[in-house]
């Protein structure tokens, strides 16, 4: 039976990211990367999948330890999928949050609310080791529309203007744990856990 480790490693620095994830998986000792030092990885790639991998393996092969990395970001369907794997950049390295929401809502600026629509994507991925050739990979989808402004005070990234029609608030009016069981984190994290568990009770080879 293959035995998981206790302690994880988590290729972000993202301080908003590292807490959802910490509560999602309780289950595991969750270490962000910083603690050993390491450095945000490069994101070269044009979807998420690769570019969680890069982090992955970027962390694992420092820290000598099996790692989960997830990249996500905003898919806004009047933009062609932008900001799309930029979301954090959106605006420029080293952009605020701020500046990205300012950036989003000027390019739909004179967009009908029915053609506001958008989703968050994550993937999450899970490394044994650097060199791991069969990653655990779980996707998770969270739909909903741009605010033409900002709205709510939780929650980080571009939370304040992700409007959810059926809650008819936005993602940053949200307690913390309803969103981590709605969000597109939360739900690849549950897929990744369950992955993760079965690959537990699988034999040894």
């Amino acid at each position: 039976m293959t035995t998981l480790p206790d302690t994880l490693v988590l290729a972000s620095n993202n301080r908003g990211k590292i807490k959802e994830i910490q509560a999602l998986l309780s289950g595991f000792q969750i270490r962000p990367q910083a603690d050993f030092g390491v450095t945000e990885a490069e994101e070269p790639a044009s979807t998420f999948v690769e570019n969680a991998l890069l982090k992955a393996r970027h962390a694992a092969r420092h820290c000598g330890l099996p790692t989960i990395a997830d990249d996500s970001g905003l898919i806004v369907d009047a933009l062609h999928g932008a900001p799309g794997v930029i979301s954090a950049r959106y605006a420029g390295a080293g952009a605020s949050d701020q500046d990205n929401m300012d950036k989003l809502l000027y390019a739909l600026a004179g967009v009908a609310e029915t053609q506001r629509t958008a989703r968050f994507v994550c993937v999450m991925v899970y490394l044994a080791h650097a060199d791991d050739p069969c990653p655990l990979i779980a996707q998770g989808e969270w739909q909903g529309q741009i605010l033409p402004h900002c709205q709510g005070g939780n929650g980080f990234g571009y939370d304040p203007v992700f409007w959810l029609p059926n809650l008819a608030c936005t993602a940053a009016e949200l307690s913390a744990e309803l969103k981590n069981t709605l969000s597109h984190r939360g739900q690849a994290l549950r897929q990744l856990v369950a992955a993760l568990l079965h690959k537990q009770t699988q034999p040894s080879h």
